[in-house]
């Protein structure tokens, strides 16, 4: 139980994110569990929790003359990654005596954010973000960019690359560099994850109020249905006919926004609305996003030349209205009608898909869920899930659920059952993954896969591959896209088959690891 004052809203998640952050470090959590008393415990938190703030920052005084490193973290969720890749690096950075401050983009905002003086002092700067990240402060920087996973495997490469000034020097917006990363081959995952990071509150709240609705009977929306409820229908309206509206909109708009900063952010928005209107779906506002993000690019480029007294009216004006209105004709006359109709063969092929089949899907599925734990082929298997919910196809998303939790529940069954193939640290982890798994957060289980990849990675990618075959075996649908344990209740199909897909696949996991890691010998 958590008790705060009221209106209290955040204070919840700050303090539970706060008292994580501390809990990763190994004196913390040493003097903890020897402590003997209540007030000792409260002491020790407040003894660190009062220096949180400087968590990411190891700069002894600002006359310190060695190299100085700045960094930025990002993730699409803003939760684990983030504060993961932070800690990474400021821990190697006090193991190496390097001088760094890491600023932290999290769903709770921005934290321990570089100032002016922080970057213009600094030696490198470390950009490691799945999302977008404000860069035109580090013009004239010698700049890293690579995926927050990167900073969480390998900080230490990444800080001799800072101190040896290994990277290109950023040149800001309109620059060869900077159009380097509009390529083909380089940012498209970047700009799909921030339209995606900003979707999810939409997709997860209209989500969980559907399926709410539907505890009153599945038709109790439908007016002229006998299990009609006024309440079941404001729910049903709130999360699919207005949350669930916005979902591809959102999605598009800010993968513009992502491609070519603000001025994408309105003709993504209105190609993403008629994507979402005609029939385009999901996929249509995918389609409209990078379109709309693009043609703002090039539009900045064609419009270059004007002189500097019309600079002002470019983003209120010009890219505005030429952005919608070509961003839209394309839309409307080029691009709704073929995606409306893969849409439907999409559908009517998993309509047409006998059990076989379903099951083969959901075993890939499953599986994608666990081989990165939140990275690309996590983050492209959920967002099909998303766009199959969209389309009204619940059973992939369910499969994928099942899939994620898999990988840090069968870690933490492992660590119950065959505690001698863990040590004391990896099993007290092993009991937060239990709620790290129950609730859907796949990232639980990347400490593990770290510091044993070729025996942690097979074992949950197997297990998490036999909980999807299993819940399309059973014919489970889920319309809520996140949510875990909480959500389970409402599930299309039988609520106990589901919550057995999903224990089946842990266990499958938890005696794969038994079998394949071997007994740790002189733990001491």
């Amino acid at each position: 139980m958590i008790a705060a004052t009221e209106g209290a809203n955040q204070t919840h998640l700050e303090a539970l994110a706060r008292l994580s952050k501390l809990l990763m470090k190994e004196e913390i959590r040493s003097r903890l569990l020897s402590a003997k008393t209540e007030e000792e415990i409260l002491s020790i938190i407040d003894q660190y929790d009062s220096d949180e703030k400087e968590t990411h920052t190891t700069e002894k005084n600002s006359t310190n003359k060695g190299p100085y490193i700045v960094a930025v973290t990002a993730c699409p969720t803003g939760i684990a990654h983030t504060y993961m890749a932070a800690d990474a690096l400021t821990e190697k950075g006090k193991e190496k005596n390097i001088s760094i401050k890491v600023e932290t983009n999290g769903s709770d905002g921005k934290k321990n954010v570089l100032t002016k003086e922080d970057i213009e002092r600094a030696t490198a700067v470390i950009v490691a973000a799945d999302t977008k990240v404000e860069m035109d402060r580090f013009k004239g920087k010698h700049v890293i960019e690579v995926p927050v996973s990167d900073a969480i495997r390998k900080p230490e490469e990444l800080l001799e690359k800072a101190v040896k000034q290994e990277a290109p020097v950023y040149q800001g917006e309109g620059t060869e560099k900077e159009e380097t990363q509009f390529g083909p081959t380089k940012g498209i995952y970047k700009h799909l994850m921030n339209g995606v990071s900003n979707m999810l509150p939409f997709v997860v709240g209209g989500g969980i109020l559907i399926a709410i609705s539907f505890m009153f009977g599945i038709h109790s929306a439908d007016p002229n249905d006998p299990s009609y409820n006024e309440f079941a229908a404001a729910l049903s309206t709130i999360g699919g006919g207005n949350a669930f509206m916005l979902m591809v909109p959102i999605l598009a708009g800010f993968i513009a926004m992502s491609i070519a900063d603000r001025p994408g952010l309105a003709p993504g928005m209105v190609g993403g609305l008629m994507a979402a209107q005609g029939g385009a779906g999901f996929l249509g506002g995918l389609i409209a996003g990078f379109l709309a993000g693009y043609l703002v690019v090039g539009l900045k480029k064609l419009f270059s030349g004007l002189p500097q007294s019309l600079e002002g009216i470019k983003p209120v004006l010009i890219y505005p209205f030429f952005g919608i209105a070509i961003t839209g004709l394309i839309m409307h006359f080029i691009l709704i009608d073929p995606v409306k109709s893969f849409n439907l063969f999409l559908i009517d092929w998993l309509d047409g898909l006998g059990t076989g089949n379903l099951v083969l899907l959901g075993l890939l599925l499953g599986g994608m869920m666990a081989v990165d734990m939140g990275g690309p082929i996590n983050k492209a298997a959920y967002t099909f899930g998303i766009a199959m919910i969209e389309a009204g196809q619940f059973m992939p998303h369910a499969a994928i659920m099942a899939g994620g939790m898999v990988p840090p529940l069968g870690i933490a069954i492992a660590t119950v059952l065959f505690k001698n193939r863990f040590t004391k640290n990896e099993r007290d982890a092993g009991i937060s993954n239990f709620i790290m798994g129950a609730s859907f957060i796949t990232e639980g289980a990347i400490p593990f896969a770290a510091a044993d990849p070729l025996r942690v990675i097979p074992s949950i990618i197997i297990g998490s591959a036999t909980a999807g075959a299993l819940s399309m075996f059973f014919g489970i649908g889920l319309m809520a896209p996140h949510g875990g344990v909480f959500v389970i209740p409402f599930v299309e199909g039988n609520t106990w088959l589901y919550a057995l897909a999903i224990l089946i696949g842990s266990f499958v996991t938890a005696i794969l690891l038994g079998i394949l890691k071997r007994p740790i010998k002189n733990e001491k």
